[in-house]
């Protein structure tokens, strides 16, 4: 599928200032072409445990990432990571060793935090965004792998079904394997690899959730101005055939925001502030009985701080809806006016949210005393620098992981991590409906277990992260792997992508070493790798009653 074409209006304002981010100690000069047997594109939290899991299996290993930032939107505001909606005792690996070096970091600081990681409990497990990138960069550095940033893919060179190196805007890299942990699944088309965008028809593969959903209630107040102009923030005039569609998950910031006066940076009426976007805002106040109906959601966090983020249940959020449609397929210039625009929106939304009158008192004296924390993000004007992509191209690959392999099918024979966190969509689309009222559409909510705070634990196998033989034989993608949207709502968050990272770098490391095609490594010799590597495989029994 592709992205659709048109452009949400009033969107792209400005290009935004340069993310110049100062990079970390590890990060190796331009010089040419590198050599590596492991080559990972993409920084994210993934890409790191690649690299990282890569490098500790004897792989000579590079990163390369085209922001100036490692660990992703963890590094980047998500300080409160969704673990406590899976099973904890199905993620081991590197993923427990980032939470044991958190933990230890805020020990030696004297700080007590709310949680044990050897208590695999429901409750949150939070990090503040320079704890979580400073526990990346040792994660690399301790492993050995060289890291290069700033470097912005340009292109892919194969040889038949093999990737002979990467090319990017700085340098070359040659590489016996390679990772795509990208949020965008960006090296897929450069290396001509098969991948979907946005969400497939009911039909395509037998599942419930795909396609359209519409589990938030219609508004029926007019979304319209007195010429019957559609007010800001719609996405259009129609809903169209539900037959699957280029359209994707809104994305948003997480931002890490603080009420403390003495470590905060105030809040300032942007520039781009007008007052008349936001009518659609006020109308939902006016109709709605609940003062929530409009706002964000806020996670407390060590030293002080928030995490926020896009309320997934609300009617109007921190998600710039309609905006997010374009931006897999935008050249890295036009990302950057999308990045503008959702970050003049959210600054809006702020303001809007600490000063209008129509905002409910309750809500404007929760909002009004956030302040950026000083301490955060410093070099980007306190504004994180990776927006939170939650959906990206998924490719299609030796294996197409659908609803029924999250709800029904859980077990796999060549299994490399387990997910458990509830299939989970926030809106797709806002759109105004014939009959004068208007609605949100494309939200799932989570599902859990009866009786425990996560979704149906299920096996997430290798060949969801291997390429189809016939288009590229050393390629492995732990984020944009080889799914539906229905199940990718699911695997999309932090703590899968970790385990899949993690498996990825030893799979590749092993490929390498063999000189085999990634489809062709042995299973059982993985999987036994990958268990001395403390992942964990095995489904409990109650994971498996659940679904008899």
């Amino acid at each position: 599928m592709t992205s659709p074409s048109p452009r949400p209006r009033r969107l792209f304002l400005r290009i935004c200032a340069a993310l110049s981010l100062a990079a970390p100690l590890l990060s190796a000069p331009a010089s040419g072409e590198e050599k590596f047997d492991v080559v990972v594109y993409g920084a994210t939290p993934a890409g790191v445990c690649a690299a990282t899991a890569a490098a500790r299996s004897g792989a000579t290993t590079a990163l390369v990432e085209p922001l100036a930032i490692v660990g992703g939107i963890m590094s980047s505001g998500l300080g409160f990571s969704d673990s406590n909606q899976t099973d904890r005792r199905t993620l081991g690996g590197l993923f427990e060793e980032i939470h044991q070096r958190i933990e230890t970091y805020y020990h030696e600081k004297g700080v007590t935090l709310p949680y044990e990681v050897a208590v695999k409990d429901s409750r949150p497990w939070t990090y503040e965004p320079h704890v979580a990138e400073k526990v990346f960069t040792d994660l690399m550095r301790d492993a050995g792998v060289k890291v290069y940033l700033k470097h912005q893919l340009r292109s892919a060179e194969k040889s038949g079904e093999h990737i002979e190196r990467i090319v990017t805007d700085r340098e070359t890299f040659a590489g016996k394997v390679f990772i795509d942990a990208t949020y965008e699944g960006d090296l897929l088309p450069a290396a001509k690899v098969s991948s979907a965008l946005g969400r497939e028809s009911k039909e395509r593969y037998g599942e419930s959730l795909a396609g359209q959903q519409y589990p938030k209630p219609k508004l029926t107040f007019s979304p319209r101005d007195d010429q019957g102009r559609l007010l800001p923030l719609l996405t259009g005039e129609q809903l169209g055939p539900d037959e699957g569609d280029g359209k994707v998950m809104t994305y948003s910031w997480r931002l890490c925001m603080t009420a403390d006066p003495a470590q905060s940076v105030p809040l300032k009426k942007p520039a781009t502030y007008d007052p008349a976007r936001f009518e659609l805002a006020r109308r939902l106040y006016a109709n709605s009985k609940s003062p929530q109906v409009v706002g964000l959601d806020l996670y407390p966090l060590p030293g002080g701080k928030v995490d926020v983020n896009n309320g997934i249940g609300r009617q109007l959020s921190m998600g710039l809806i309609g905006a997010q449609w374009a931006w897999c397929d935008a050249t890295p210039a036009e990302r950057e006016k999308i990045w503008q625009a959702h970050k003049d929106y959210t600054l809006e939304l702020l303001w809007f949210l600490a000063n209008d009158p129509a905002v409910p008192e309750k809500i404007r004296s929760a909002i009004a005393p956030l302040g950026f924390a000083k301490d955060e993000f410093a070099t980007t004007g306190y504004w994180p620098p990776v927006l939170y992509v939650r959906e990206g191209r998924r490719m299609i690959g030796e294996y197409v992981f659908t609803q029924a392999d999250v709800l029904q099918k859980i077990t796999k024979p060549d299994a490399i991590a387990i997910g458990s966190f509830p299939i989970d969509s926030h809106d797709c689309q806002r759109v105004a409906l014939p009959d004068g009222g208007w609605l949100n559409e494309g939200t799932i909510f989570p599902v859990h277990v009866k009786g425990v705070r996560y979704g149906q634990p299920h096996q997430i196998p290798y060949r969801s992260i291997t390429p189809r033989r016939s288009e590229c034989t050393n390629l492995l993608v732990p984020v944009g792997l080889s799914c539906t949207h229905v199940a990718y709502s699911s695997i999309r968050v932090e703590p899968t992508w970790i385990t899949l990272g993690h498996s990825s770098g030893i799979a590749a490391a092993l490929a390498a070493k063999k000189g085999q095609p990634v489809q062709d490594l042995d299973i059982a010799e993985l999987q036994q790798r990958l268990r001395e590597a403390k992942q964990v495989l095995d489904l409990l029994p109650e994971h498996l009653a659940a679904v008899q």
